[in-house]
């Protein structure tokens, strides 16, 4: 994308601690990448990768930053990772993210989003180097209504599977520590609730992108369970950006701290049909699928949409990439994989290509 005017300067992270709970996940993987390629000193807290392959093993991404195995439910361990490290910057990532597992365990998955936010919220308390604190939460936070206009930030926190009520509670967590302990401190905090998110290297269950992956390379039809189910699908650089955006513009104005919906324009709020439909034209090889239904599947949201005019008038933020073109770089990262190719390589252009600048390898 030519000439795209960057909401902030990757140059800002360079030396700065940050750091990312959550790091051996999909969505920590590139976060880690991006800050490393930035400069930045990054502290990885989190479980061993939550998949077999995964993308933070397959992407080397514990050579260039500090990885360290714990649970986000031991708050001495997290106390004393921070206390050790001393960020200026945490970015909290870690939880149980599928709503189908959520349903299978549901006391680990609150114990993580819930418990962990608090553990987190309670070391930055004890630790007096942090400054900028972003909690990644998901669209999955509000009441849904199944209407056909996109929630706004004000809207009423109340998921409905023990996933999304685990991130609602995280919600109101972040902003019952924000007035009661951090209102008179210059810590900045932020949540981000993001729609879903596709890209090269999620190996998740239960995801519609990795299952058509799966699929098609065994040369098998793609099955989907909903065909008509309508979520805000984005690229994963897309929120990865906006929350190292709101975490430095934060940093430097502190009245910016709040809650940001991150997601797609309306054009891009797809449904699972007009999703796999774009799979299958930009993998070719005949890749199709077929809806099989699904009898006694768990309770899950027909129609999700955010409005994001908040991080819009606020930051100037904006996708940058439709869903089209975050379908290609999926399938582009994905067959590069599949042929032995060198991912991280693959990551990198496509980093630059978002960004629409080159960056040296740190």
């Amino acid at each position: 994308m030519e000439g795209v005017v960057l909401m902030f300067d990757p140059e800002f992270y360079r030396n700065r601690t940050v750091l990312v709970t959550g790091h051996t996940g999909f969505k920590g993987s590139w976060m880690c990448k991006l800050l490393s390629l930035f400069g930045a000193k990054v502290v990885g807290y989190s479980l061993e990768p939550p998949t077999v392959p995964s993308l933070f093993k397959v992407a080397s991404v514990e050579d260039n930053i500090t990885s360290i195995t714990g649970d986000i439910r031991d708050l001495k361990s997290v106390s004393s990772v921070m206390m050790e490290h001393m960020p200026e910057f945490v970015i909290h990532m870690a939880a149980q993210p599928i709503v189908r597992e959520s349903y299978i365990d549901p006391v680990y998955t609150y114990e993580t989003n819930v418990i962990g936010t608090v553990n987190v919220l309670e070391s930055i308390r004890r630790c007096d180097s942090v400054r900028s604190f972003v909690n990644v939460t998901t669209d999955k936070v509000y009441r849904n209504n199944e209407w056909e206009w996109g929630y706004r930030e004000n809207d009423a926190l109340d998921g409905h599977d023990p996933y999304s009520n685990s991130k609602s509670c995280a919600e109101l967590v972040t902003n019952s520590y924000r007035k009661s302990f951090f209102c008179d401190k210059e810590i900045a905090i932020s949540t981000c609730r993001a729609g879903n998110v596709i890209g090269g290297g999620d190996f998740a269950r239960d995801r519609i992108i990795p299952d058509c992956i799966r699929a098609t390379g065994r040369g098998e039809k793609i099955i989907i369970r909903n065909p008509y189910s309508t979520r805000p699908y984005q690229h994963v650089l897309e929120p990865v950006f906006a929350y190292l955006m709101v975490a430095q513009d934060q940093y430097e104005n502190i009245s910016l701290a709040s809650s940001y919906n991150v997601g797609p324009d309306d054009e891009d709020c797809v449904n699972t049909r007009d999703l796999v439909d774009a799979f299958c034209l930009a993998w070719g090889n005949g890749a199709s699928w077929e809806s099989v239904k699904e009898n006694g599947a768990p309770h899950e949201a027909n129609f999700l949409k955010l409005d994001c005019s908040r991080i819009k008038g606020v930051f100037g933020w904006k996708p940058r990439w439709h869903i089209l073109r975050a379908v290609e770089k999926t399938v582009e990262w994905s067959k590069a994989y599949l042929s032995g190719q060198d991912v991280n390589e693959i990551m990198k252009n496509q980093i630059e290509e978002y960004l629409s600048i080159p960056l040296e390898v740190q």
